[in-house]
């Protein structure tokens, strides 16, 4: 049986949402928060802007796109754009893992329209040579529950005539992203720079206010998920306006996270120190027998939700309810040590483990919890074997 190890991760957190908060990090920082003040008082909608402003200097989406919050994390984001967007053309949604699921569940039971589902198996890519120009097309770029990705943006042409809505909420901060490629982009708080949940950002090109502006959707869109007032486009959104009341604390708490990205070398350095984790952790796989990734194309494997999932014989020879357990176990002796929190897979996906690598993660953090997981995993062998 693998020795317990001495040494823990400082900071054992790797929870793929709400990540890991920025190292460093201390509810006294934001004691400034203008907690208790209205939503639209003066002051606090400058610090909604001022949190916009700092969102585009970090990320750096082309100049003429604009950038709006929403409520409901990604998710919301998502949606809105969905329910704001979509019928005038024919639809297709890529769906390799639970978010693209949804997204094409949404478009067909909830806004009735028909789509083309171009569907994988989990840890692979649909057939990205299906996608049509001519379609609208929802995918998410970073499969946060599968440790998928697109490898580049190559299969989405430049001069496409349907808009591309690009789930980015476990890509964006943490890899490139082909701008040019697309034409809404969401994310949320929660990710890659560690903030609170909530709150939700859709990144817009041209084309996509275009649509708003020029498209009416058939259909009720609710409140907190609508865009356009009765010219099209609501462009007080785009200054920082806030569609129903938001958490002074969370804008603030997300702007904290802004200026450390920015003190320690802008996206590139956030990108930088992601693909760092990534490679620990890969490292580790890599000479570890028991383990693999989930991902079954190098090309395509996540750098910030990385699934893995288990191949001792031990365990696959398990039903999946026997995998799950097994997985349980693994996680209830980890946090009881509190070497690592919350590196169980997605409900919803294969039984396997998930850990975020994202820039907020210090990479010895993951290079320390590495023996960590092979002890809990040869501790839970024992408990299953006796």
């Amino acid at each position: 049986m693998s020795a317990r190890p001495t040494v823990k991760p400082e900071r054992p957190w790797f929870s793929s949402g709400p990540t890991a908060k920025r190292p460093g990090w201390s509810s006294q920082g934001l004691s400034h928060a203008l907690l208790g003040r209205g939503i639209r008082a003066p002051e606090v909608v400058a610090r909604f802007a001022h949190g916009l402003k700092l969102t585009r200097e970090v990320l750096r989406p082309p100049e003429d796109w604009v950038l709006v919050y929403t409520p409901g994390s990604d998710t919301g984001a998502v949606e809105a754009a969905m329910w704001s967007m979509l019928g005038q053309r024919p639809v297709q949604v890529l769906a390799f893992e639970n978010f693209g699921q949804q997204w094409a569940i949404d478009a067909r039971d909830h806004l009735n329209l028909e789509p083309e589902v171009l569907a994988a198996p989990w840890g692979e890519l649909p057939d990205l040579s299906r996608v049509d120009p001519a379609k609208d097309l929802v995918l998410p770029w970073n499969g946060t529950t599968s440790g998928v990705r697109m490898p580049n943006g190559d299969f989405i042409a430049a001069d496409r005539e349907g808009l591309v809505i690009c789930d980015a909420t476990s890509a964006a901060f943490a890899m490139p992203l082909p701008w040019d490629r697309l034409d809404v982009v969401t994310f949320s708080f929660q990710k890659a720079l560690g903030g609170e949940a909530g709150i939700g950002v859709l990144a817009m090109s041209p084309r996509a206010v275009a649509r708003l502006d020029a498209f009416v959707p058939p259909r009720p869109v609710p409140k907190v998920l609508r865009l356009r007032d009765a010219k099209g486009f609501d462009r007080s959104l785009a200054s920082g306006s806030m569609i129903n009341t938001f958490s002074v604390w969370t804008i603030e708490d997300w702007i904290d996270g802004l200026e450390w990205a920015k003190a320690v070398g802008g996206l590139e350095a956030l990108i930088a120190r992601t693909d760092a984790n990534a490679a620990a952790l890969g490292a580790w796989v890599d000479r570890t027998d028991w383990i693999d990734y989930l991902a079954t194309d190098p090309a395509n494997r996540s750098t910030t939700s990385i699934c893995l999932k288990i191949v001792d014989s031990r365990i696959t020879t398990l039903d999946e309810t026997g995998r799950q357990a097994f997985v349980k176990r693994m996680k209830k002796l980890l946090e009881g040590e509190g070497a690592a929190f919350d590196v169980e897979s997605h409900r919803n996906a294969p039984a396997g483990l998930r850990l975020w690598c994202g820039c907020t993660v210090e990479t010895a953090d993951v290079v320390a919890v590495t023996p960590w997981l092979d002890w809990a995993f040869a501790r839970a062998v024992a408990d299953l074997t006796g």
